[in-house]
């Protein structure tokens, strides 16, 4: 599955209008692997923390990329919320791209903020996303070019890529994917777009910008990437 990489995805996703849909609900598909194929997935606010959470037919988590042994080349696989927020609302310059959070696995690299290993554990990121059509699915995690200093948050991992590495509490359980984020880090985000994909992604093999490639998109909850989820409060 490819994402149009045109001008008009990157305004219609951030531009989103919400359809007053709360989650977002997807249909068994055999061809999907079935730790990624969504059945469900939803944002909503409880308490002091936005969660966010993807159903899937099979176990989550239960399938990961081969470790290649180098960075170059190597692959990830992302349970992934796109969103309408900001990229100031993340901790980043304004106006960047489209925001969304990843639930990913890497067993080649380590990307925690301040130096940190975790490699050996699926773990959360927020990442800027951009169309490249030098990606396989028209994506790309937004590098940093040598020599800029944008802003960036402080948990930012030190690449050069617009991506957080943020300790969010992030559980998978049987067919769960979730993780909670608290308010007084995002904000009250009710009423923001969400939709859901599971993709995996690639380091470039030359280690040239695009870095950080979405490689192969797995399943859009929505189809279409139209962000027909709206954040709401828990009922």
């Amino acid at each position: 599955m490819r994402l149009s990489a045109t001008a008009a995805l990157v305004s219609g996703l951030i531009a989103a209008v919400p359809s007053y849909s709360h989650s977002i609900k997807g249909q068994p598909t055999e061809a999907i692997m079935a730790s990624f194929d969504i059945i469900e997935t939803d944002v909503r606010v409880k308490g002091e923390f936005a969660i966010f959470t993807t159903r899937v037919r099979g176990d989550a988590g239960a399938d990961r990329p081969e470790a290649i042994g180098t960075f170059e080349g190597s692959s990830v696989y992302a349970y992934v919320w796109p969103t309408s927020l900001d990229s100031g609302d993340i901790g980043f310059d304004p106006g960047q791209g489209i925001v969304a959070l990843a639930v990913t696995f890497h067993p080649d690299f380590d990307d925690a903020a301040y130096g940190g290993k975790n490699r050996d554990v699926w773990h959360p990121h927020w990442v800027v996303l951009a169309p490249d059509e030098a990606c396989g699915a028209g994506l790309k995690v937004i590098d940093i070019p040598a020599g800029t200093t944008p802003r960036v948050p402080p948990t930012w991992p030190g690449v050069p890529l617009l991506i957080d590495s943020p300790e969010y509490e992030t559980r998978l359980d049987g067919d769960t994917v979730e993780v909670a984020i608290p308010l007084s880090v995002i904000g009250n985000i009710v009423g923001a777009s969400f939709d859901g994909v599971t993709a995996g992604l690639r380091i470039n093999g030359n280690l040239h910008a695009p870095l950080l490639c979405v490689a192969d998109v797995f399943e859009i909850a929505s189809g279409d990437l139209s962000l027909p989820g709206t954040v709401a409060p828990s009922e």
